[in-house]
């Protein structure tokens, strides 16, 4: 009998797994259906990102090999960290780690803090066309295309541009912007606010619709006015909103717009202008040096990442917020 009763309870322990996974596919399989139009939404973004974000990572191994085209990824030799080498001694280093780190700390700096105060001033406008309109033409200038502003850049800086031509009018003597390697950040830095500054507040918009309005009436009560309220009910109502876009930003410090400074560079401000993407950029398709470019590109996403988890890690120390 107990020969008999082994494969008898292992067959009804079988069926009565299936038993219970049944309920559960079904149930999966139902909310998969009633949500089919969400996941269909979902899909196209998914597939964007697993093609142009994932898939292409397997190229990274370009970077420590001898790449050649006609030999493929698999065929080209290996060469370890040579191209990591052979970057680090590269008397441009310091130069090109220079130039892309100031223009995303200056991005920091100025860029960042400028949609969070624009917010601010929206939402204690109690005129609603007003704010409105300064809504629809803050939002503007970030659908227009990179090369069009790089194109309005350059017209309006040039040596009888609409700039030197007012500071003609104020007595004040032209200045070749685009031609001095000074103003080269300034002008990359002021045209980031200019096209960023009202797409970016919306998302602190969105988070001023979240604080209770209670907050603000127990405030008014105890006699705070309005830049008290600021200070201590907006603020603190959208920092950890704040926390987490900042946190962005450190992650992208490195990855300053390879399209606006490759349009607005020339050589006469090389020397401030030149950064990471743009080297890459020379080194990977106008010279072909493929291996070398990769692993140029991979150091500048590891700085990038080491950036983001020292960040992550300041934010969870000093608040409740991070990214993880």
């Amino acid at each position: 009998m107990q020969v008999q009763d082994v494969p008898l309870n292992k067959s009804r322990r079988q069926g009565a797994a299936r038993t219970a996974e049944m309920p559960w596919r079904r149930y999966a399989w139902g909310r998969i259906k009633k949500s089919k139009y969400y996941y269909a939404m979902f899909a196209i973004p998914f597939l964007y990102f697993v093609l142009f974000s994932y898939v292409p990572m397997s190229g990274i191994l370009i970077a420590f090999k001898n790449y050649n085209v006609f030999d493929g990824i698999a065929g080209s030799p290996w060469v370890g960290l040579k191209h990591f080498r052979a970057f680090l001694s590269d008397p441009y280093f310091f130069t090109l780690i220079r130039n892309t780190m100031l223009i995303g700390l200056y991005q920091i700096v100025f860029a960042f803090p400028a949609p969070i105060i624009l917010a601010l001033l929206l939402n204690e406008l109690r005129h609603t066309a007003f704010k409105r309109l300064v809504q629809t033409v803050s939002y503007l200038p970030h659908f227009l295309s990179t090369v069009v502003v790089c194109g309005i850049i350059v017209n309006f800086a040039s040596y009888d541009g609409l700039i030197n031509q007012f500071l003609g009018f104020l007595g004040l003597e032209p200045i070749h912007f685009l031609m001095l390697p000074e103003w080269f950040r300034t002008i990359y830095i002021s045209s980031e606010i200019w096209q960023g500054i009202g797409w970016g507040s919306i998302i602190f918009l969105a988070a001023l619709t979240g604080i209770d309005s209670q907050l603000y009436e127990a405030a008014t009560i105890d006699g705070a006015n309005r830049w008290r309220q600021m200070f201590h009910v907006t603020l603190p109502g959208i920092m950890p909103t704040i926390i987490i876009m900042l946190l962005f930003s450190i992650g992208a410090i490195m990855a300053v717009s390879f399209e606006k400074v490759l349009l607005l560079s020339n050589g006469s401000n090389f020397a401030t202008s030149d950064i990471i993407s743009t080297y890459v950029y020379r080194r990977g398709l106008v010279s072909s040096d493929f291996s070398y470019a990769t692993a140029v590109g991979l150091f500048n996403s590891v700085i990038a990442l080491v950036f983001l988890t020292i960040g992550n890690y300041l934010s969870r120390r000093a608040s409740e917020t991070s990214l993880w």
